[in-house]
């Protein structure tokens, strides 16, 4: 496997992950559609401007098996990096976020300008709250987030 750049071409797989219930389940439902191909572009743009890191898993197979994504935001009058992950049903189970989010952990280490990163997996969301075990997150909380205008319950991580 394989992690590269965010590309104009990817809508569809984004629309794979980010419209279908199921994907979405933890994350307060599907996003309308005709929402997706704007996402891909701002996300684009932020990998070009180096805003942030959106990364495409990408199989041996050169399949698309999700996305993996680290960016900064403040929280609280302070700069948090953050990371999440989707991974498409047809590569679940196989230990590809795991995979992924390890490898983007290891970017950041060499990078050296992330600081802690932070994970928000939701409460229920068994596979994501696995990751961030595997990987030595450390769990803080439960508290609530916002995510594209919903308030989640989620469970906060932290790796240094």
């Amino acid at each position: 496997m394989r992690l590269r750049d965010v590309e104009l071409g990817d809508v569809e797989v984004y629309t794979r992950m980010r419209c279908d219930p199921l994907m979405m389940a933890e994350l307060g439902g599907p996003l309308p559609a005709e929402t997706i191909p704007d996402k891909v572009a701002r996300d684009v743009e932020t990998v070009a401007a180096n805003e942030g890191w959106i990364k495409m898993i990408v199989t041996d197979g050169d399949e698309v098996a999700g996305s993996v994504v680290l960016w900064s935001h403040e929280e609280d009058g302070r700069l948090m990096s953050e990371m999440g992950w989707m991974v498409l049903p047809e590569h679940q189970g196989r230990g590809v976020a795991t995979w992924a989010a390890g490898a983007l952990l290891a970017l950041a280490r060499e990078d050296g300008r992330w600081g802690p990163v932070h994970a928000f997996p939701g409460v229920g969301n068994a596979a994501s709250n696995g990751v961030c075990r595997r990987l030595g997150f450390r769990l803080l909380e439960q508290c609530d987030v916002s995510f594209v205008g919903r308030t989640l319950r989620t469970n906060h991580w932290v790796v240094d």
